[in-house]
């Protein structure tokens, strides 16, 4: 099953090209490496042999046939010169001097050739014979020649030995590719045998590593990194739901009871007043829900950013403390704003105000009755910080990485006022205009940062 799965992967045939690119390569390779050393060999014979024709052609234009045939018995007759073929003929076919008795079949009648052809027992029966034909001067033949049988030999070897050679290439590629596209379809088939899993029984399976920190291992682990922020966001959206029900019931619940009540009841003008007043109420609060979920969405879609230009941040920060500062009075809370004079930065003036004013609310909502909230406003170091301090009772450190998500309240029993999205907003202002959120403990109280980046 897995060897056919390797057979048809996309992986054995990519390797399947490389080893027929790479067997090519090594095949051109080895024939020039066969042809220069060939070209090489016969060079040298070829100087060889055009020296002992240049020697013979003398002696004939100087002393004419006799001594020719004079000079090639002594060549014959001398060992050294045992590898030497010569054959001089006249106008007919009949052997005047040399080595041979007769023409040899294959050798050119002029200029050079290669021929196989019988010469005394002091050289190995039917050599191969690489000569030069020269016609002299009176007609007379001459060929000289000499025996390479040794470079035939060697020209053999080395292409047995390219042949060879290029045929283990293939058989150990072939058996490497197989056993990569293996290992790289069984941990391919392990993902898809997770994966498979996980559609059938759900996201608490894992792809298994093997510690061996390859590739695959890193593939893995950030397999299993998006699987553990799939169930933490679907965990999340499962919470989502649950508090959009409870907190929707209430008020619809209110709704239906007062219609019920209206409806059974005698008609009263001033209490179907009230009715209709308290329904509109309590409308409003679930049609705000929604227009702060689809406000959110939107702002988290970066749909806005079009609408960046640079703000002075105090400004901002000045218009929302004098907002919220009589719902400050009515708790005998101090609100005030500090630090420097004028922090500018880039972003979008309404969203910034948006976010500013949730943080302020927050403070005063869950301040200390009676204590102050502090605005500041900073040029740091990496860009313009701004930040709101009370001195309430703050939040726990463990809740700080949960405030922020949709309908979350510290207070679980979700009958205090709000629907736990204004720091949901916050945090989508936030992240659309590349800003850090730090909460720290103020001691007592919470202090919430926005760190902006710099222009």
């Amino acid at each position: 099953m897995l060897l056919a799965k390797t057979l048809r992967s996309s992986t054995f045939r990519l390797a399947l090209i490389a080893i027929g690119t790479f067997g090519l390569i090594a095949s051109a390779i080895f024939a020039y490496v066969y042809w220069s050393t060939a070209s090489y060999v016969r060079s040298r014979a070829d100087r060889t042999i055009m020296a002992e024709q240049a020697g013979l052609r003398d002696v004939y234009t100087r002393s004419g046939r006799d001594a020719l045939i004079a000079l090639i018995g002594q060549r014959v007759a001398d060992k050294g010169f045992a590898d030497h073929v010569y054959l001089l003929v006249g106008s007919g076919p009949v052997a005047l001097a040399g080595n041979l008795t007769r023409w040899p079949d294959g050798a050119a009648e002029q200029g050079w050739s290669e021929f196989r052809s019988p010469v005394p027992s002091s050289v190995p029966a039917n050599p191969l014979v690489r000569g030069v034909t020269e016609t002299l001067a009176r007609g007379d033949r001459l060929l000289v020649g000499s025996d390479i049988s040794d470079l035939d030999g060697f020209t053999a070897r080395i292409r047995a030995a390219a042949i060879a050679v290029i045929v283990l290439i293939f058989m150990l590629a072939a058996g490497a590719s197989i056993g990569v596209t293996r290992r790289t379809v069984g941990r391919i088939e392990s993902i898809n045998a997770t994966s498979r899993a996980i559609m059938l029984s759900g996201l608490d399976q894992r792809i298994p590593l093997r510690g061996s920190r390859d590739e695959w291992d890193r593939v893995a682990e950030n397999l299993n990194l998006m699987l553990d922020r799939i169930q933490t966001l679907m965990g999340d959206v499962k919470q989502v739901g649950d508090n959009i029900a409870h907190d929707l019931r209430t008020p619809l619940t209110r709704m239906r009871g007062r219609l019920e009540k209206a409806y059974h009841g005698p008609r009263n003008g001033d209490n179907d007043a009230a009715l209709i007043g308290d329904t509109i109420a309590d409308l409003d609060t679930v049609l705000g829900m929604f227009a702060s979920i689809t406000r959110i969405s939107a702002i988290e879609t970066h749909a806005r950013k079009d609408a960046f230009h640079t703000v002075n941040l105090v400004e901002i920060a000045s218009e929302v403390v004098e907002l919220y500062d009589a719902a400050a009075e009515q708790d005998a809370t101090r609100l005030g704003l500090a630090g420097d004079p004028e922090v500018l930065m880039t972003g979008d003036r309404d969203l910034l105000f948006d976010a500013i004013g949730n943080l302020v609310d927050n403070a005063i909502k869950h301040g200390r009755a009676g204590g102050r909230v502090t605005v500041t406003c900073d040029n740091g170091e990496g860009g313009a910080v701004i930040a709101v301090a009370d001195d309430g009772p703050g939040i726990a450190a463990d809740q700080h990485d949960h405030v922020f998500k949709r309908f979350y309240r510290l207070e679980r029993s979700r009958y205090t006022p709000g629907n736990g999205l204004g720091l949901s907003l916050v945090a989508a202002v936030a992240s659309l205009h590349g800003a850090r959120i730090e909460l720290h403990d103020n001691a007592p109280g919470l202090l919430v940062r926005l760190c902006f980046p710099g222009h």
